[in-house]
């Protein structure tokens, strides 16, 4: 039988196979080592918080954790240059010995490139297994000292922050009658790829001879090898947080420059709003006049990219009066008078509309219950994504759209049929709710019951709780906090179903198939397993659920 070998005191206790690994110990003496590095980060012991480093990417545990982390999120099918996958339990479990730092040489990233939503080439770069492992492993002793060092106002690619607190964020700086008009968007041209190394040696508290050796590994790209100078590879796993690292300190920058002041001549104190809201590269940054932001911030926060090997975009970058309106993440922010609106961006409706219409148009000659189970992760999606917002009038004229398009995919079937035969057989009444696009199935009780289509205009809008900013998940300080705002956020997204609540807290909140979290952003499904000769229905992530019944029809 395979052993894992003794690193340190930590990596003590010998596992003999991947399926006896007990997870919530692994996961308790990660968060404790992380927990000591926050404390010491935080008094300013930093020789401590380096000597914590090395033992947590010494421990077994944390290798554990590191292995299972690239071998169950949405990459695991995806291979580097060496082609090789960790697919089964014992590569897997064999794995866990090959992170090592000593002789350890990352391989080339393997150059992809995707379309983005403006028609140009996105390049990703892929690390092989291995190399995603080791950046999982240092990631997790790289981040508890990235949450204590970073801007309170950025909340991309950060544990427990999302889009929906950057744009809570937006409506209490803007909502108000007293609120700043004028908002700077900006936009980094390139981030990614145009960090300067030399700049991420100097500052990021990692190993720097591992950083080293993944910045300069190169790319494969038509079967020929290129240096890598500049960037860090958008495909990695520790490169969102390098990214992150990178631009903090741009909110310390603009309070210094922007503090209260007093007038002379005049009584009271004179405050420029100048505040910012960032989300990875994407940023807004809100002044009192135009002037102020086009002659003083925008210079300044010039210069602080530039000291980091980056430009604003002039393409997107630009100066926007509250009135007119700006795009970000995906919202229209406007304001009408002294009210301030938050909406779907137009280009999004019609983005869900085109993949709407796609699937419609691919499902031709399937069957009912197929289309279904097809939109249905589309519309659940996009609803949960902008039900906090003022959407109520966008969801009612997106489901017209749908309608439209499953009444002619409906006719189209039926040529020879009269429409009230052809409503009857797909639109059904359900709840006191006519014209339900719905499959009728029976289950071992012969018992009918329906699989309707999701109607966004159904989706309840509601008002998202604001995160604390100062926050960090890895200090145990916070951790009652987060708790409690993790529950509360899962019960919205619930619906206020006891039974579905009860079901979540039985399983400890992770899903009983793959063994992580499920929380109010990932998407989840209901399903019955068998345990012990009896059914139970259990909540699984939709990616886990989707996995089980294409291995069924298989």
């Amino acid at each position: 039988m395979y052993e894992s070998e003794k690193s340190c005191a930590s990596s003590d206790r010998r596992e003999q196979t991947w399926e006896s690994i007990d997870w919530n110990k692994c996961e308790q003496a990660v968060n404790k080592l992380q927990a000591r590095i926050v404390k010491a980060q935080k008094a300013g012991k930093y020789g401590k918080v380096k000597a914590l480093q090395w033992t947590l990417t010494h421990s077994f545990y944390a290798k554990t954790l590191a292995v299972k982390r690239v071998t169950s999120n949405n990459g695991k099918k995806t291979s580097g240059v060496d082609n090789v996958l960790w697919s089964t339990p014992q590569s897997k479990f064999k794995a866990i010995v090959t992170l090592k730092r000593r002789g350890y040489k990352p391989q080339p990233l393997k150059r992809v490139n995707i379309k983005k939503s403006n028609g140009k080439l996105r390049p990703l770069g892929i690390p092989t297994m291995k190399d995603r492992a080791m950046q999982a492993l240092y990631l997790m002793a790289l981040e508890p000292v990235s949450e204590t060092t970073a801007d309170n106002y950025s909340f991309g690619f950060r544990k427990d922050r999302s889009a929906a607190d950057a744009m809570a964020r937006c409506h209490a700086l803007l909502s108000r009658k007293c609120s700043a008009e004028w908002v700077l968007e900006g936009d980094i041209k390139g981030c990614f790829d145009h960090i300067s190394h030399n700049w991420l040696m100097e500052n990021i508290p990692t190993d720097k001879t591992i950083l080293q050796k993944w910045l300069k590994c190169g790319f494969v790209y038509n079967k020929e090898l290129f240096p890598t100078e500049e960037g860090t590879p958008q495909g990695g796993i520790i490169s969102p947080t390098l990214a992150n690292m990178t631009l903090d300190g741009l909110q310390e920058l603009l309070e210094t420059n922007f503090p209260w002041e007093h007038i002379p001549g005049k009584t009271g104190w004179y405050c420029p709003k100048v505040r910012l809201v960032r989300y990875a590269d994407d940023f807004i940054i809100t002044g009192e006049t135009k002037e102020l932001l086009e002659q003083k911030v925008k210079p300044l926060v010039a210069q602080f990219l530039a000291e980091r090997g980056l430009t604003l975009s002039e393409e997107k970058t630009k100066i926007t009066h509250i009135s007119d309106g700006f795009d970000f993440l995906g919202f229209n922010v406007r304001k009408f008078g002294d009210t301030l609106l938050t909406q779907p961006a137009k280009d999004r409706i019609k983005r869900m509309l085109s993949k709407v219409k796609y699937e419609i148009k691919r499902s031709r000659g399937g069957t009912q219950h197929e289309l279904i189970m097809r939109l249905n992760p589309i519309l659940n999606g996009w609803a949960n994504y902008y039900k906090y917002s003022a959407a109520s009038t966008v969801f009612r004229k997106a489901d017209h759209q749908i309608f439209k398009k499953l009444w002619q995919w409906a006719l189209r079937r039926h040529g020879n049929k009269c429409k009230g035969w052809i409503k009857d057989r797909y639109f059904h009444r359900i709840d006191g709710r006519d014209w339900v696009f719905a499959v009728k199935k029976k289950n071992e009780k012969k018992e009918e019951y329906y699989v309707p289509a999701t109607i966004l205009f159904y989706t309840k809008i509601e008002r998202y709780p604001q995160l604390k900013c100062e926050v960090n998940p890895f200090d145990p300080e916070w951790r009652q906090y987060l708790e409690k705002r993790r529950t509360a956020k899962m019960k919205m997204s619930l619906k206020g179903k006891r039974s579905l609540i009860a079901m979540w807290e039985r399983q400890k909140r992770n899903c009983v198939l793959c063994g992580e979290p499920i929380t109010a952003e990932t998407t989840w499904h209901t399903m019955n397993r068998q345990e012990n000769g009896k059914n139970h229905l259990s909540l699984v992530h939709d990616s886990c659920y989707q996995s089980v019944t294409h291995k069924k029809k298989k």
